[in-house]
C-alpha cells in the first residue's frame, strides 16, 4: 500500500494517559524523599506534577530539584521508573479514550506511524509489551536511545530515514519546535499537558481525540466523505 504519509506521535500525553501512573510514583518518591529531607515535605497538585511530563528525566530533574547532587537526582528518577513499572503491571497504565481505533484506522489506511519520545529504554519497552504498540508503529525514537539529544535533533533523522510529507502531533512545546525547525506542520492535542501558550505554536489545535483524524486530514489536503472517528 502507497504511505499516505508520515505520522510522528509523541507518546506521554499524546497517546498514553500518563498521569494514571506518573501521578503516584511522583507523590510517592516525593514523599520518600522529603522524609529524608531531600526535597520539601507538601502536597503537589496534579498540574504541579503533570507540566514535567514531556520532559527527558535529566532535564526534568536539573530543573525540578537543581540542588541535589547528580546521584540524587538519578536515584530519584529510578525510584519513579519502578514505581511506574510495577502500575503498569498492575494494570494501571491506559491510553486516551479512542486512541486504539485512531491508529488501527490510520495504519489501515495507509499512513506511517512513528513514535518520537524523551522516555527511557524500560519504559518504553515496557508500553511496547503491554498496549502492543508493534500493531501500530514502524519506528520508534527515544530519549535515552538518543542519549537525550533535544527532539529537534532526532525528528531530523526520523524525517531522513522516513522521506515524504510528515506531520508532528504532540502536546508540549517540544513537539511544536521541532516541527517547526524541520519545516513540517503539527497538531496540538489540547487533551494532553501542555499549556494554551503552548498550543499556539503548533500549526492547528484539538480537543478530545476523535478531532485528530479530521484534522491529519485537513493538513495533508485528503478528501473523504468520513472523516472523524465515532469514539
Amino acid at each position: 500500500m502507497e504511505n499516505k504519509g508520515n505520522l510522528i506521535f509523541d507518546y506521554d500525553g499524546t497517546l498514553h494517559e500518563t498521569m494514571a501512573i506518573y501521578g503516584p510514583a511522583f507523590r510517592k518518591n516525593n514523599a520518600e524523599m522529603a522524609a529524608r529531607g531531600l526535597l520539601p515535605s507538601r502536597e503537589y497538585s496534579d498540574s504541579e506534577i503533570s507540566r514535567w511530563l514531556g520532559f527527558s528525566a535529566p532535564d526534568m530533574w536539573r530543573c525540578f530539584a537543581p540542588r541535589l547532587s547528580e546521584a540524587e537526582r538519578g536515584q530519584a528518577s529510578r525510584r519513579i521508573q519502578e514505581e511506574m513499572q510495577r502500575l503498569i503491571e498492575a494494570g494501571k497504565a491506559r491510553l486516551y479514550p479512542g486512541i486504539p481505533a485512531l491508529l488501527t484506522r490510520l495504519k489501515e489506511e495507509g499512513f506511517r506511524l512513528l513514535l518520537l519520545s524523551n522516555c527511557t529504554t524500560e519504559y518504553l519497552i515496557s508500553h511496547r509489551s503491554f498496549f502492543c504498540l508493534d500493531r501500530w508503529f514502524d519506528a520508534y525514537d527515544w530519549g535515552e536511545q538518543a542519549h537525550w539529544a533535544p527532539k529537534t535533533e532526532r525528528l531530523k533523522a526520523l524525517l531522513t530515514e522516513h522521506p515524504g510529507p510528515a506531520i508532528m502531533i504532540g502536546d508540549r512545546f517540544h513537539d511544536f519546535e521541532a516541527a517547526s525547525h524541520n519545516g513540517i506542520p503539527s497538531i496540538a492535542c489540547r487533551y494532553g499537558y501542555g499549556t494554551p501558550e503552548e498550543y499556539k505554536c503548533a500549526s492547528a489545535q484539538i480537543g478530545p481525540p476523535k478531532e485528530l483524524y479530521p484534522a491529519i486530514l485537513r493538513l495533508f489536503d485528503l478528501s473523504g466523505s468520513d472523516t472523524q472517528l465515532d469514539t
